[in-house]
């Protein structure tokens, strides 16, 4: 019976060959591992947060590009919010304009607006501040970020309230709390990456 350990040898060797002489696949297979390092990097932080599984259908898209930069992570986290914010509050615009709207509900969408539109402010400023290097002490910045994210999160719970009461129509708080309370979460997940940030790098 031939020696198991010629086969191994005669294997390694193939492989080699394989991969030196396909350029293309042996960068298929290093990205591909690459990913998959990039993928568990992110699930584990999403794993700490409150809405894992929003967290790693969201982020995952973003492994390449993440990699496994806590730095990268939170700033890309805190422009996913900002930009579903956005989103959010051209909805609710649209929405104030809809005729037929009772008098509380429309009172219950414009104050959701400004609070929204406060919500916006406070997580392009928190970006900005993720961007500077000079000036503060970096505990001192990720306090500010910490403060305007929480408060980004205040504002849209704040919006969601307005729609509480028992004057508002059933399918507009319905549709609004389906469309703040993503919002909500992914705002939520970004208060958790910069808390687990600031907190890593005192």
């Amino acid at each position: 019976m031939a020696n198991i350990g010629s086969y191994f040898s005669i294997a390694a060797i193939f492989i080699f060959a394989l991969f030196t002489t396909s350029p293309s696949l042996c960068l298929a297979v290093r990205k591909f591992l690459s990913s998959e390092t990039d993928t568990k990097f992110i699930k584990t932080w999403c794993d700490a947060t409150t809405y894992p599984d929003l967290c790693f259908v969201t982020f995952s898209s973003y492994a390449a590009e993440i990699q496994d930069s806590p730095k990268t992570l939170t700033t890309k986290s805190l422009f996913v919010a900002l930009n579903s914010t956005r989103l959010a509050s051209k909805n609710l615009t649209d929405i104030s304009k809809t005729q037929g709207l009772k008098p509380r509900e429309t009172e219950a969408l414009q104050d959701c607006v400004e609070e929204i539109g406060d919500s916006i402010d406070e997580l392009k400023r928190s970006i900005v501040e993720m961007d500077e290097t000079a000036g503060k002490s970096f505990a001192f910045r990720m306090s500010d970020i910490q403060t305007w994210v929480s408060a980004a999160l205040t504002d849209e719970d704040t919006c969601m309230d307005g729609f509480s009461e028992t004057a508002t129509d059933g399918d507009v708080k319905a549709n609004m709390r389906t469309l703040i309370e993503k919002v909500a979460h992914l705002t939520s997940i970004s208060l958790a990456f910069v808390n687990h940030y600031a907190g890593a790098n005192k």
